[in-house]
């Protein structure tokens, strides 16, 4: 069968294509998409490339950040301010792959693709990320933490898509940090990863607390009696104890070949640990 390869130059042009075929995939970075359709596990009629849409691939910090769906990965690890108000979630899109997947790979495509182990549907999740999703009924908003259903599946409709992802500003003394294992050093998929939002008061203790962890079950998992461990703490050892104890409780892991169930249990009550510490650490320095 012909494969066609359409770039749209509209939301209602690309909504129309879908429409029109129910075979075809949208890419908004194809760095995923283009390895399984290569290797046998894909078999679209088209490709709708959805990168030459203005409002896509823009980047807008006002009262919210307003993320195109199709942003490159490398411009957001390259801006200053989401740096300084996001440092966790730009940590997050900066593990997605490497330098050259990075000129290609969105986040936008990042949580399509609903892997388990996706870097930045943590880090989305515990900033109350929201996404905004176009259809051929018009836009509706869709809360981070109930985008992805399962491996591989999300809550878009026929001829829907992801448009833009909205995150609120970070109030006074709040901050975010992802942490992530894996096998190599580099460029692999997460054995477990954690990601913590914490807000301080002017006495350091912590009066509000997002937690969220990640391939250790079909979606990323909120978990929020590790959050309830962190509020009215200092963050101390004792709280970040309790926080660890909550994620392994909440965690419902596989044995697979980058690690065992139990392993996995204790590696992401340790990076809940380390990041609930990391982001108390950047809230204090705001």
């Amino acid at each position: 069968m012909h494969l066609r390869y359409e770039a749209p130059e509209s939301v209602a042009h690309a909504i129309r294509l879908m429409q029109a075929d129910s075979d075809a995939r949208v890419i908004a970075g194809g760095t995923d998409l283009i390895v399984r359709w290569r290797a046998g596990q894909e078999a679209p009629s088209a490709f709708i490339d959805i990168k030459r849409i203005p409002e896509l691939g823009r980047i807008v910090v006002d009262g919210e950040l307003r993320l195109g769906a199709a942003v490159p990965a490398a411009e957001i690890c390259e801006h200053d301010e989401l740096h300084q108000l996001w440092p966790g979630f730009v940590e997050a899109v900066h593990l997605i792959g490497s330098s050259q997947i990075q000129g290609r790979a969105s986040v936008g495509g990042n949580l399509c693709n609903a892997s388990p182990a996706a870097d930045t549907t943590c880090a989305l999740i515990v900033n109350q990320a929201q996404c905004v999703v176009a259809g051929p009924g018009g836009e509706r908003i869709v809360p981070a933490d109930r985008f992805c259903l399962g491996p591989g599946r999300t809550v878009l409709g026929p001829g829907e898509l992801l448009v833009e992802i909205r995150l609120p500003r970070p109030g006074p003394c709040t901050a975010d940090a992802y942490l992530r294992l894996i096998p190599r050093s580099e460029m692999d998929i997460a054995v477990a990863g954690a990601a913590v939002r914490v807000m301080l008061d002017a006495a350091g203790r912590c009066t509000s607390a997002d937690v969220a962890i990640g391939a250790v079950a079909p979606t990323a998992l909120v978990v929020p009696e590790a959050a309830a461990a962190l509020v009215g703490t200092t963050v101390d050892e004792a709280a970040l104890d309790r926080a660890a104890e909550a994620v392994r409780a909440a965690a419902r892991p596989i044995d697979d070949v980058r690690g065992t169930a139990d392993y996995r249990r204790a590696v992401v009550g340790v990076l809940t640990k380390r990041a609930a510490s990391l982001a108390a650490t950047r809230a204090r320095a705001r």
